[in-house]
């Protein structure tokens, strides 16, 4: 994931979320690990294996709506888990998700 994002991605990543790029990549992580298993296929996106899901069947305007039901709770639990306030993370998720969803969909198709 952290390849797919690039190194410039992480750089606004950081800086949206005013820490470094080693804090921007564990809150990619984090992002990943708590998108609900429906999304990725039950498979961990950062490890590479994705399964069936319903990343690669999703058009624009299910995929806008899938992400904005997601980003409260997703956003919650990555502030927990990286000290970040949920406000700041739900604001990086903004930028992170489509990328996330994106990369879910071009793996789901090979």
């Amino acid at each position: 994931m952290l390849d797919e994002l690039g190194d410039d991605r992480i750089e606004e990543l950081a800086q949206e979320l005013g820490t470094d790029t080693e804090g921007a990549k564990q809150v990619v992580a984090a992002t990943v690990d708590e998108l609900p298993a429906e999304l990725t296929g039950g498979g961990a996106l950062g490890l590479g294996g994705l399964g069936g899901g319903l990343a690669g069947g999703l058009g624009g305007g299910l995929m806008s709506g899938v992400l904005s039901k997601i980003t409260r709770p997703v956003a919650e639990a990555v502030a927990k888990r990286t000290g970040l306030p949920p406000a700041t993370v739900a604001k990086a998720l903004e930028l992170l998700l489509p990328v996330v969803m994106t990369t879910i969909a071009k793996r789901r198709k090979r």
